[in-house]
């Protein structure tokens, strides 16, 4: 009889659980509220894919031979103790016939990236393709062009080059310990206004027309001025055509010292400015 009172009363329990709702503690508050989480999650992972730029995006862009906004210009110098070195020479325009008969450049490096010099001192940076537009605009992209190597500590240069070698172990002006340092202007026009890069150079990034890039091995606290053929960008960028940067009228020097350590330094008269 015991069994049989048992059976009764679950199938009672049973019956009446029968046509009931599940309902969370709390009301219907909390699964909305989980929904809403993984619908927002999942807005803004799509809206972050398609918005991201690719590698190839921004300016300058490629060079399609009208666009204006893919023929930029950017003074170059190498600066040691006091003097700068000879300009770079050799415009990598020279051609030759590939396999199928066809007139192509000849250097490998300039007919996939469109960066060269005109032995000016000047960086004519008009991308070919996206390997050297967009935010993968960099210094380090004319300096592979020349096949110079620049590390955080030394710099080589090619024997069509010169083939110097100078590094912070070696390279002394009178008699002191230097640094290697890259001070970059963002315009041309404004020699006073600059930040200072000591480390990853070659990915210090092109982003607009008539910066000046001065690579330096000086002793901690030398003023890097521009080279002379700066204040020329205007002429010198016109010579294989495209966009160049105004004509200007440039004042002054830069002064100041630099900050060993740090991607930042200005003149005393000059805004703060970061990056590199």
């Amino acid at each position: 009889m015991a069994t049989s009172s048992s059976a009764k009363k679950v199938a009672r329990l049973a019956s009446r659980g029968k046509g009931k709702k599940v309902r969370f503690q709390g009301g219907s508050i909390f699964p909305i509220a989980v929904v809403l989480v993984v619908v927002l999650g999942l807005t803004v992972i799509i809206y972050g894919r398609q918005s991201r730029p690719s590698d190839g995006s921004g300016v300058p862009r490629v060079n399609d031979g009208v666009n204006s906004d893919s023929h930029w210009h950017a003074a170059f110098g190498i600066y040691i103790c006091d003097t700068f070195q000879p300009k770079i020479v050799g415009t990598k325009e020279e051609t030759t016939v590939d396999a199928q008969g066809n007139t192509v450049l000849a250097d490998d490096e300039f007919r996939t990236t469109g960066v060269h010099s005109h032995g000016d001192g000047i960086i004519h940076y008009h991308p070919y393709s996206t390997k050297s537009s967009g935010n993968r605009a960099k210094l380090g992209v004319f300096l592979d062009v020349y096949d110079i190597e620049l590390t955080d500590t030394k710099l080589v240069m090619p024997p069509d080059q010169g083939g110097e070698t100078w590094s912070t172990k070696d390279t002394k002006c009178d008699g002191k310990d230097t640094d290697l340092i890259t001070r970059v202007w963002d315009d041309y026009s404004k020699p006073d206004i600059y930040h200072d890069v000591v480390t990853d150079f070659n990915n210090i990034r092109i982003t607009n027309d008539g910066m000046v890039f001065a690579v330096a091995f000086v002793p901690k606290g030398t003023n890097i001025p521009q080279p002379d053929w700066a204040a020329q960008l205007p002429t010198l960028g016109a010579a294989d055509g495209g966009n160049v940067a105004p004509s200007t009228t440039v004042v002054g020097t830069p002064t100041g010292n630099t900050v060993a350590g740090a991607t930042t330094t200005t003149a005393p008269s000059a805004t703060t400015t970061t990056g590199g």
